[in-house]
């Protein structure tokens, strides 16, 4: 990208570990593409709360710009927010309050709307309505993680640091100790027919956990739930665990979103099984990782406990680290850059000639 531009960045979440009673996706790569952003000479400032310092007392060493008006910027950029009944749909102040849809609607009307400040979407969750006029919007533009996007919107997927890509080593993975068989980290939200296709059956044969908020789970007696768990704790569960599921919900499964946990996974050593509907799942995990059933989980994870130690057991592992080059940091920092350049194009020419 040519020019340099002030983004102005609304995200919900945290930059570090956070706290352990909340979900947020988003910090095993927010961080490594922000960073990645600064690197590149433009200026980033934060237009949310900042969560790190407000509810887990980091301040990140002081890295970064907050700011709770509304600063000069070339463009803004919305990890999109939705109504969450209960949570931010309640007036300002009420118990159980967050604040970050009021101000993201605030955000929009004043600089998309009012400014015309070009922007750009990150519809992580694939929550923005198709009929959103945002999606029309002059000097807007709308991202989604899925291989497959929305006609119109762009692909950028959820980037992994390429620095973790090169220090990973398949044959140290694949021989280390693991005392469990099967291991996910991860939310409850709409993974319930994953779940019971893929995991519960298997989750019945081996041992395993389950990390995360899992509120209505009832009908798997048999599961081992640990609610959840300190962000810093994801990397532990997958490397004591041989393998996991990739479990979507239906909509991400259609468009081929892959979540961070991929990568969570097999940088730990984990092997991914990935269910046959999600749309390319071969492009993700590799053709023998695959699976239409719970019985072809069970099998695989057989498979794989003879294998546990050895050439064969490195070799998928490393095969599964190739598939991470789609979600490469640097690949994904390309993209927003062009798309960047794309929507906000004019006014960085214009600021860098200022």
């Amino acid at each position: 990208m040519d020019h340099q531009v002030k983004i102005g960045y609304s995200f919900w979440g945290f930059l570090g570990n956070g706290i352990t009673d909340t979900p947020d996706g988003g910090r095993s790569h927010r961080r490594p593409l922000i960073d990645a952003l600064l690197a590149r000479g433009h200026e980033i400032v934060f237009l949310q709360a900042n969560r790190d310092l407000l509810e887990a007392g980091d301040d990140l060493g002081n890295a970064y710009t907050f700011h709770g008006g509304s600063p000069d910027i070339d463009v803004l950029f919305l990890e999109w927010r939705w109504a969450i009944n209960g949570r931010n749909t309640t007036p300002c102040g009420t118990e159980g309050h967050t604040c970050d849809l009021h101000r993201q609607a605030e955000l929009v009307n004043r600089y998309t709307v009012r400014k015309k400040t070009p922007a750009v979407i990150w519809d992580k969750d694939r929550q923005l309505p198709l009929d959103s006029v945002l999606r029309r919007a002059p000097q807007t533009s709308v991202c989604e993680a899925a291989l497959e996007p929305t006609p119109g919107a762009h692909r950028l997927l959820f980037p992994v640091d390429d620095q973790l890509l090169a220090s990973a080593d398949p044959v140290a993975l694949a021989q280390k100790p693991r005392d469990l068989v099967l291991g996910y980290v991860g939310n409850q939200y709409d993974r319930d027919e994953h779940f019971d296709r893929f995991f519960a059956p298997a989750a019945a044969r081996f041992d395993h956990l389950v990390g995360g908020k899992w509120t209505k789970n009832s009908r798997w007696p048999h599961v081992r739930f640990l609610g959840r768990l300190p962000f810093e704790a994801v990397h532990a569960v997958y490397g004591r665990s041989l393998a996991t599921v990739l479990m979507l919900p239906e909509r991400y499964a259609a468009v081929g979103q892959m979540t961070q946990r991929i990568f969570e996974a097999v940088l730990a050593g984990c092997l991914p099984l990935a269910p046959a509907d999600i749309l390319h799942a071969d492009r993700f995990v590799p053709a023998e990782l695959v699976v239409s059933s719970g019985s072809e989980v069970i099998e695989r994870l057989n498979h794989f406990q003879r294998i546990a130690g050895t050439q064969q057991h490195a070799d998928l592992v490393a095969a599964c680290l190739d598939r991470l080059n789609l979600f490469r940091l640097s690949r994904q920092a390309d993209v927003l850059e062009a798309v960047l350049a794309m929507t906000a194009g004019p006014v960085s020419a214009e600021r860098g000639a200022a």
